[in-house]
């Protein structure tokens, strides 16, 4: 397919179809990514979309965690009109952009089901790009918004229905789009035997207090040098405060790589924050973070369209999850603000500052 739906809109951004972006890497993504959770700490869901024109797929999940369980749902198929954003059960809708969103999980025979309708909190804020370089590769070349809010709407689990209501169901949200690595894991070629992602640290802590946001990011090498930094006070009405250079304390749940809490300060701002994890969802298992052979992002599955269904016992995936990306509900504190927000952690290899080999 070379025309299509978009290519009647003005959103060009290169002489190439919407179909065709402007760079050829295999790597090039555009994905939705979503959380929402319960603020007493009794369940988090993360949910996502993904198109990878130059694979030609598109891929999306739901994953909720509640009850010692952990419940997936994902969907695959062949990338056609990318003005399409479903994959079979699963959809995303845009409402009002920047503003409202809808994420639907049809019925099934599978585990989970969803209608749920996102109401922003504040702007969506750009995130800083992120560019790395490995070797002669492009690995990291990515555009990111962020936003908080609020969630209505129902989501069920083996026929329950949780509650969700817009004043204790809040989240996060990202739109992320770039190259980054996704697919079938190609040949090492000359980076045979390199661990091309290093080690260190990714923390990812997205926050909504009663009258403003904070967005905080760092990412680590174990070297100690930051390959992705951001520290913005997000005001409801637009402005954007940057809070400096950051300083971070963590510590962890014994015996595994998986943060049992954290101090976060801000030298030049004066404050610094308190983070307390609530419910953790693993979210590299199942759903297409990488920890996977048969199913990442990105992967054909096939020229029809698949739908499957996966149910964790969480203590038998705990270990391998806190090998990649975590994600906690989490509650926020400083200076007399209390919120809640996203609370992402990901230390992989060495990271020697926190004793990690």
């Amino acid at each position: 397919m070379t025309v299509s739906a978009w290519d009647d809109f003005p959103v060009h951004q290169a002489s190439e179809w919407i179909a065709h972006p402007a760079t050829s890497d295999r790597n090039f993504y555009d994905r939705y990514y979503f959380n929402a959770f319960d603020t007493a700490g009794d369940w988090i869901a993360v949910m996502g979309l993904g198109q990878y024109p130059n694979l030609g797929v598109t891929d999306a999940f739901v994953t909720v965690r509640v009850d010692g369980k952990q419940h997936v749902v994902r969907a695959s198929r062949p990338l056609g009109d990318r003005s399409d954003i479903s994959v079979g059960p699963l959809r995303v809708e845009v409402l009002e952009p920047l503003k409202r969103l809808r994420f639907v999980a049809e019925p099934t025979e599978h585990t989970v089901g969803a209608d749920l309708t996102w109401q922003g909190f504040g702007p969506a804020v750009p995130e800083p790009a992120q560019f790395i370089r490995h070797g002669s590769r492009v690995m990291f070349d990515t555009q990111r918004l962020a936003q908080m809010g609020s969630w209505s709407g129902t989501l069920s689990v083996e026929g329950r229905d949780l509650n969700v209501d817009p004043t204790t169901t809040w989240g996060s949200r990202d739109r992320s789009w770039g190259v980054r690595p996704v697919g079938e894991k190609e040949p090492d070629g000359i980076r045979q035997g390199a661990n091309v992602m290093g080690g260190g640290m990714w923390s990812y802590f997205p926050m909504r207090f009663e009258d403003h946001s904070i967005f905080y990011i760092c990412s680590e090498r174990a070297d100690g040098v930051r390959t992705l930094e951001q520290a913005d006070r997000v005001w409801l009405d637009g402005r954007i405060e940057p809070l400096g250079r950051t300083e971070h304390n963590h510590t962890f749940v014994p015996g595994f790589r998986e943060l049992a809490g954290s101090t976060i300060s801000f030298p030049d701002a004066g404050f610094e924050i308190k983070c307390e994890p609530l419910l953790a969802n693993y979210l590299a298992i199942g759903t297409g973070y990488g920890l996977e052979a048969d199913w990442r992002h990105g992967m054909w599955q096939g020229p029809d369209l698949v739908v499957q269904g996966v149910v964790y016992d969480v203590e038998e995936i705990r270990e391998l999850g806190n090998y990649a990306v975590t994600d906690h509900a989490a509650r926020f504190s400083y200076d007399g603000h209390d919120g809640f927000g996203l609370y992402e952690h990901s230390f992989s290899g060495a990271m020697p500052r926190y004793g990690l080999e």
